[in-house]
């Protein structure tokens, strides 16, 4: 095959293993410039593309290159504007190389976007509905088993039994999923329902909106007319008089033609103390039901559907660790799986029990940390001596020192060398020249693709990740 039939079967194996938004923007415009027997030249359009994929993504690329062509053992990255200014130089456009993959994206963003003609006037449906809000990826415990059987049941049947439901509950439990989950069931199984999703927050703005600019026939027109009215946060409406007739008359109009109500609100309707009498009593006419927060064995399944949709590996003990501390609000388990994966990209290191203890105590200001002493890890002395760090690493993997740093080169001493180079680089900061020299005077190279060899394992490898925790605790980290 030729230089950019090679490439392109290259990036169709790359494709798989690297998040899109990753893949779509370092490898764009990108070509092979050179090719001899045993070694690539890969030309890149901008300095920022080859600095991310030399220290990031190397070992990757060359293993993908290898799986084509096993005599390829060297890969290399060249800066060339040309790949970019023209399209005649060779650059491949991933966007028209891999259509289907463009497709996908096109589809979700335009999917709420659906007209549906009403007497000759045409009614858009809610463009904010967020498509990773389904009944299907939401966790189901014993917590809230009945919230998620009632709002399938309101998909199933819009208008129906449970009509108005009524969703309540503390700030991130999962009440928006939930109502936009339903209006996405709605959209995908009937097409041509209308489905209007809005914040009181909005629907306060745009009363006002329609009064100052007098449109207010229009406005009432556009929310009487739907299949199904979402509206968060009712609490909003208080002592706000306008709006909340308004909505008052909206909802009358819509339950008196059958229309799905779906309302949610930090408190019940009897808590809702500032608001309409009439309002209230018409919340509680319907299915009230109450989210709180999941129980453990909940929390941690979240914990590794997120991990899932993150492509981020952790270890298991790590994620019973979150699930134990933060017990506020499914937000605040997403957010501290963000702050890993943010970590763990800047840093390319692997996450321990002490670094995410750190992320909680940011986060929720906690005196003490389920599963984490902190004072018996002020006294637990830190390992910052390599010669103490290359016994540590020895010791755990039952092989010498000598071993090590000596020249013997088989996979049982290569693969605890590696992990030992990386833990210098990333935990002592030595540099690659520093620990070359330790090592049996090897050059600075070597040292930099063992630390990216075991930063790549580390995104796959669920042991590799267990066996560093565990030296690192050793270590004192």
């Amino acid at each position: 095959m030729n230089k950019k039939e090679l490439w392109v079967s290259v990036l169709r194996r790359l494709m798989p293993t690297m998040r899109k938004a990753y893949f779509l923007t370092w490898l764009q415009h990108t070509a092979v410039i050179e090719q001899s027997e045993n070694r690539l030249v890969v030309g890149v359009p901008t300095v920022y593309a080859h600095n991310e994929l030399n220290d990031k993504y190397k070992i990757k690329i060359l293993q993908a290159a290898e799986e084509l062509d096993s005599k390829i053992s060297e890969i290399e990255f060249k800066v060339d504007g040309r790949l970019m200014q023209d399209p005649n130089f060779g650059g491949v456009d991933l966007k028209a190389t891999f259509p289907d993959e463009e497709k996908k994206v096109r589809k979700v963003r335009n999917a709420n976007e659906v007209v549906v003609s009403r007497g000759g006037v045409p009614q858009v449906t809610s463009r904010i509905l967020n498509q990773k809000y389904t009944l299907d990826n939401f966790v189901v415990g014993l917590d809230n088993r009945l919230p998620h059987a009632a709002c399938c049941a309101v998909a199933n049947r819009p208008g129906g039994f449970y009509n108005p439901l009524y969703i309540y509950g503390g700030p991130g439990l999962g009440k928006t999923h939930l109502m936009q989950a339903i209006g996405n069931q709605i959209l995908k199984d009937h097409p041509d329902k209308v489905v209007k999703y809005m914040t009181s927050e909005r629907f306060v703005t745009e009363v006002v909106d329609a009064i100052g600019k007098r449109y207010t026939k229009d406005f009432k027109s556009q929310y009487r007319s739907v299949d199904c009215f979402l509206l968060d946060d009712v609490q909003f409406f208080m002592n706000k008089d306008a709006s909340e007739k308004e909505f008052f008359h909206t909802f009358d109009e819509l339950y008196n033609r059958n229309k799905q109500i779906v309302i949610t609100s930090d408190r019940s309707p009897a808590e809702l103390r500032d608001l309409d009498d009439r309002l209230t009593s018409r919340f509680a006419m319907g299915m009230v039901i109450e989210l709180s927060m999941p129980d453990f064995e909940t929390r941690l399944a979240i914990l590794q559907q997120k991990c899932k949709e993150f492509q981020l590996l952790v270890d298991p003990a790590i994620l019973e660790f979150i699930a134990n501390n933060m017990t506020r609000s499914v937000r605040e388990l997403e957010g501290v799986l963000r702050q890993i994966l943010a970590e763990m990209d800047l840093n390319n290191s692997v996450t321990t029990i002490r670094s995410v203890a750190e992320i909680i105590r940011r986060m929720n200001k906690a005196q003490e940390i389920i599963g984490f002493d902190q004072e018996e890890n002020k006294e637990r002395k830190i390992v910052r001596d390599i010669i103490e760090v290359i016994g540590i690493v020895a010791r755990y993997y039952n092989v010498t020192v000598d071993d090590l740093v000596g020249a013997a080169r088989h996979k049982e001493i290569n693969v605890p060398r590696q992990i030992c180079m990386y833990l210098i680089k990333n935990e002592l900061g030595h540099s690659y020249e520093k620990i070359g020299a330790d090592f049996g005077g090897r050059n600075h190279t070597t040292v930099l693709h063992s630390c990216n060899k075991t930063a790549q394992k580390l995104k796959t490898d669920l042991r590799l990740v267990r066996d560093i925790n565990t030296i690192k605790r050793e270590m004192g980290l």
